[in-house]
């Protein structure tokens, strides 16, 4: 098993009742597909740096988990037809880094 990062973007006009649907669908996906999910971040709605589908901003929420090829089959083959996602990334790493978050907000 390897480990990967995946990063989802999703509409900006969705409601917070659907993004956590999104955000727990993938995270069960995962867990199912002889994959297991280690950490799950919400960047919550950032700007893009150009427009996807005529949107401007959008939802990021990023999971860290290890897996294998059954795993990222049916991650992909979900998200391509899901109509509220616009871009998706997956990425392999050999060692996998969860003590850094990239968008943290400080709670002061």
């Amino acid at each position: 098993m390897a480990f990967y990062e995946n990063t989802i973007v999703a509409k900006q006009d969705l409601a917070e009742k659907e993004l956590k649907s999104i955000k727990d669908k993938y995270n069960e996906l995962i867990n199912k597909s002889s994959g297991k999910v280690i950490k799950v971040e919400e960047w919550g709605l950032i700007n893009l740096a150009s427009k996807i589908k005529n949107y401007q901003k959008g939802f990021f929420i990023h999971y860290k988990f290890e897996g294998d090829n059954k795993t990222l089959n049916e991650i992909e083959k979900k998200i391509r037809i899901d109509g509220s996602i616009i871009r998706y990334l997956t990425v392999k790493y050999k060692k996998l880094d969860i003590k850094s978050e990239y968008f943290k907000k400080d709670k002061k």
